[in-house]
């Protein structure tokens, strides 16, 4: 398989696959029934809106690297089928993590034992761990591991068919992260608030610990 596939391309691919198991009575797909696949609010990171001449070329050039075929039979209307099988002889596992990382992005273990189920029901994350690991020793590799980010507990894995580019963050992520920064620096700032009336606190009870020194000894 050559890598570098488009964004479109990977969308359409994913659409296919995705489709093949959870709705076999309407696989293959025609082209409306591939676009609003690949424009479904669910289940997809980022959410795309294509129109059907980007899905058509998407198709046009899947088939000319053997990815894709027509699969029209006896129907008037055009329809497509993937062939990601008859290229690498996957296991149910391997294609079914494969297909949530090219529609939901990166992924961690756990999101994918969760976000595969309707396709594949892993039994625990050792399950997940040996397809992500099947799928990394492949020739060439279509999944690699990706730096852990700070704060998290579990890597995050991505496919390798836009080739070894690094994933844009999501604007959501983005939007997390700027809103935990603000947290951050609202709570320093009230930190530094704290210590200092905690340092006035001090001051004032140390001037009252010597007005009463001077009030005893009047006493005494």
């Amino acid at each position: 398989m050559t890598m570098e596939l488009s964004e479109t391309e990977v969308r359409v691919l994913g659409s296919l696959v995705e489709k093949e198991t959870t709705t076999p009575e309407y696989y293959p797909l025609s082209v409306n029934a591939l676009m609003n696949a690949c424009n479904q609010k669910s289940n997809r990171e980022p959410i795309m809106t294509l129109d059907e001449e980007a899905v058509k070329k998407a198709l046009r050039s899947l088939t000319d690297r053997a990815m894709v075929r027509s699969a029209s039979g006896d129907s008037r209307v055009p329809k497509f089928e993937h062939r990601l099988n008859e290229l690498h002889n996957f296991h149910r596992h391997e294609i079914a993590v494969l297909c949530v990382l090219m529609l939901r992005g990166p992924q961690t273990p756990g999101e994918l034992r969760t976000r595969a189920e309707r396709m594949h029901a892993f039994e625990d994350l050792d399950a997940v761990h040996s397809a992500l690991n099947l799928l990394m020793r492949r020739e060439p590799p279509l999944v690699k591991i990706l730096p852990r980010q700070p704060g998290t507990k579990e890597s995050r894995y991505m496919h390798l068919l836009y080739g070894d580019v690094a994933p844009e963050e999501p604007a959501s992520a983005q939007e997390d992260r700027g809103l935990e920064a603000a947290v951050i620096a609202t709570a320093s700032e009230r930190i530094r608030d704290l210590e200092e009336e905690v340092i006035q606190l001090r001051r004032e009870l140390e001037t009252l610990r010597e007005q009463f020194a001077t009030f005893q000894k009047q006493f005494l």
